[in-house]
């Protein structure tokens, strides 16, 4: 009897990178959405500075003092990547990886995989370091309402 429990014979791979493409498409069509949405938000003058968005919120993680301007677009960004679908961002390499790896174990058919079958798994962990990053945002929230402001001529 010809069963193999790995896929050769059920295809589990191919089947398993067919809704890892499902999900990419639905991840891809969630942040172009998102795009949308942020590109409809107000243009900050301050945002057009070099490294303006690391500045800002590393003053809010110090608890430096912040000039209104600074505070508005802080805030911005913080809200900005609180929504939900702001996580289809790492959703979506999390899957390109995911449906690379898989494409790639199915078309070995039962062979050795390779390094190059592993490539995807660089998206995968590239995609667990994007939502640590949104997560460290998502945290600044609580430091907002006490950052202490100053003038902007001082």
């Amino acid at each position: 009897m010809g069963w193999n429990f790995l896929g050769t014979d059920w295809h589990l791979f191919g089947k398993l990178a067919d809704l890892a493409l499902i999900v990419l498409l639905l991840a891809a069509t969630a942040v172009f959405f998102y795009i949308q949405r942020l590109r409809k938000q107000p243009h900050l003058p301050i945002s057009e500075g070099v490294r303006a968005k690391q500045t800002v919120l590393a003053k809010v993680r110090k608890n430096q003092p912040m000039t209104s301007e600074e505070l508005e677009y802080a805030t911005q960004l913080v809200n900005s990547v609180r929504t939900p679908i702001a996580f289809a961002i790492p959703l979506s390499t999390l899957s390109l990886g995911t449906f690379y790896v898989l494409g790639s174990l199915e078309q070995l058919h039962g062979a050795t995989p390779s390094e190059r079958t592993f490539l995807g798994a660089i998206a995968m962990f590239s995609s667990i370091n994007i939502t640590g990053q949104l997560i460290r945002i998502i945290k600044l929230k609580k430091r907002l309402p006490h950052v202490t402001l100053v003038d902007a001529a001082s």
